[in-house]
């Protein structure tokens, strides 16, 4: 039985067209070794550029989550501002949860309902005016009501938050309602 290649039990090895005697049996390990030794540089070479990918995969995977909740948290102001303006040009008032018998004022109730309702979110810079009653006003029936409020948001991605301020997102909204045409002696 003749066996060919690496597996012959010959000395004798084909060198282009001739056929020569191998003068040393390491000769036979050498093709293996040289296998063995690029692959080990093709798996550091592979490991290199995973890393390489994944910080890259990673930090726009963070910047996009930073940017959802971004966007998330914008949206969801703008939501409790609709739903304090709302509230407010009804004319109503929320009951004083110190003094069970007396009412907010209509400017208290609210700020409560858009602290109420912007769960999780930290508003400042709450204001509550309106055209004829000026600043802390929330104006009498038919009145334009105006509700604006401040958030400041923290980023978690390194990169996004040098493009902002100390690494927060700082944004104001407001909203314009008329009021209703509710009873005057409910404007207090």
């Amino acid at each position: 039985m003749r066996l060919s290649g690496h597996f012959s039990t010959s000395r004798l090895r084909r060198d282009g067209e001739r056929w020569r005697i191998a003068k040393e049996p390491a000769a036979r390990t050498h093709p293996l070794r040289h296998l063995l030794s690029r692959s080990r540089s093709e798996e550091g070479q592979s490991l290199l550029e995973f890393a390489l990918a994944a910080t890259v995969f990673f930090l726009l995977l963070f910047a996009l989550f930073d940017f959802g909740h971004l966007f998330f948290v914008e949206m969801d102001v703008q939501n409790a501002l609709q739903q304090a303006a709302r509230y407010g040009s009804t004319g109503n008032h929320m009951p004083d949860p110190k003094n069970p018998r007396r009412t907010l004022s209509r400017v208290d109730s609210i700020i409560s309902t858009l602290r109420t309702d912007a769960m999780g979110v930290k508003l400042t810079g709450i204001q509550v005016s309106s055209l004829n009653g000026g600043a802390r006003s929330a104006g009498g029936p038919g009145d334009m009501l105006t509700v604006s409020a401040t958030a400041k948001m923290s980023l978690v991605t390194p990169l996004v938050a040098q493009m902002f301020p100390k690494g927060n997102f700082t944004f104001t909204e407001s909203i314009t309602v008329r009021n209703e045409p509710f009873p005057p002696g409910q404007t207090k």
